[in-house]
């Protein structure tokens, strides 16, 4: 008796506003290649940047939505709509995952529209209180009116699970997977001389790289960081504005280096890792300075602890970790790492294992996977067995 033709890939369309380098944008991307095997995938995003190389690498079919970007104009938003529409209606998926904010809106409009299951993982909910009243509101609203078409809805952290139990949509639909990034052979050596402390970021709100250079430049005062210099990886439309700063308060001490291609390689060249928000989901940032063995600095935001095992905000074994975005407490940090290289090294050994222990990629893919299952459960059983391997293993 011949062998039955396996079934079908499911077809999934992943949706994001902008395809440029960004937390989310990597978070894509590697999900692409962990699921390379189980799906039919198709990117679909604004601009034509880094994602889709990435994607195109992982032997997956791109669209460039010429309409679809951050800007806040309505009348943009309709004709970045009718062409999220047309998209997938050519795309024609079983499933949309979508990504990042606006995507976010129009992306389960769109498939609410089309009759399609849609998944959406929010990578940091923008109605928390520290972001601008206006903008709170409105995200408030937007994701109050979506969250009933919302398929299922993944959430990074265990922090923006409990801010969703305030959206009309079951908890039963709710899953938390948190992040996780593939591992590398590359190490930085935070015992060496303290020659660079790193901060990778996209230059624009939530992220406070304004804090980072004014406490890097008074804790320059300390002969613990002479020789030293501040590395802020990344662009966005604060960089002219921080680069003046930068000049002004600690001359020829800090460089804004734009974009960088190999954020590994980068890492690994430094000795101190940075990040300063005034809110964030579960920062993919962080956990590849977890992965490379560096000390972590960072703003005591819930996710931010459930990544660095602090869930009272006290400083652990891994981390420091700065209340309320105080600058003399973050130079104050800076100096007590800068003065030790012991205790560099025995903070990224162990940011490094918890790394090793729970943001793994393959566990992140798995759960995914499974979502993607339970979202297409209704619409065709037999997608819901489209990949044996991976339904015995997430048994």
């Amino acid at each position: 008796m011949p062998t039955p033709p396996a079934p079908p890939h499911p077809r999934v369309a992943y949706l994001i506003t902008n395809s440029e380098i960004g937390g989310a944008q990597t978070h894509v991307a590697d999900l692409l290649r962990a699921l390379r095997g189980r799906v039919d995938a198709t990117v679909l995003a604004g601009g034509n940047g880094p994602l889709f190389t990435a994607a195109q690498a992982a032997g997956t079919r791109t669209m460039v939505l010429h309409r679809l970007d951050n800007r806040l104009s309505p009348w943009r938003a309709v004709g970045a709509f009718l062409e999220v529409l047309r998209a997938l209606r050519a795309a024609a998926p079983d499933l949309v995952h979508v990504h990042s904010a606006k995507a976010g809106a129009l992306g389960r409009l769109a498939a609410w529209w089309l009759g399609v299951p849609v998944v959406y993982t929010v990578h940091g909910f923008a109605f928390k209180p520290a972001a601008p009243m206006l903008r709170r509101l409105a995200a408030r609203i937007t994701e109050w009116c979506l969250a009933p078409v919302t398929t299922r809805l993944i959430c990074v952290a265990q922090a923006e699970r409990a801010l969703a139990a305030s959206l009309p949509i079951p908890a039963a639909r709710i899953d938390v997977i948190r992040n996780g990034v593939a591992d590398t052979p590359l190490r930085a050596q935070s015992d060496a001389p303290l020659r660079r402390i790193v901060m990778v970021a996209r230059l624009a709100a939530p992220k406070r790289p304004d804090l980072l250079i004014r406490a890097f430049a008074q804790a320059c005062e300390d002969p613990a960081l002479d020789g030293s210099e501040l590395v802020i990886a990344g662009a966005g439309p604060a960089i002219a504005e921080l680069q003046a700063l930068a000049e002004r308060v600690a001359p020829g001490r800090i460089s804004l280096c734009g974009n960088v291609a190999d954020i590994a390689a980068w890492l690994a060249s430094a000795q101190i890792f940075a990040l300063i928000s005034d809110h964030e989901g579960l920062p993919l940032s962080v956990l590849e300075a977890m992965r490379a063995g560096l000390p972590v600095v960072a703003s005591d935001l819930p996710g931010i602890r459930e990544q660095l095992g602090h869930a009272d905000g006290a400083d652990g074994a891994d981390a420091r970790l700065i209340a309320g975005n105080d600058v003399d407490a973050l130079a104050h940090a800076l100096r007590e790492l800068a003065a030790s290289p012991a205790l560099r090294a025995a903070l990224g050994a162990q940011a490094r294992a918890r790394y090793v222990r729970d943001f793994g990629l393959d566990a992140m893919a798995d759960a995914t996977w499974r979502v993607y299952r339970q979202a297409l459960a209704g619409r065709s059983a037999d997608l819901a067995h489209a990949h044996p391997r991976a339904d015995k293993e997430g048994a």
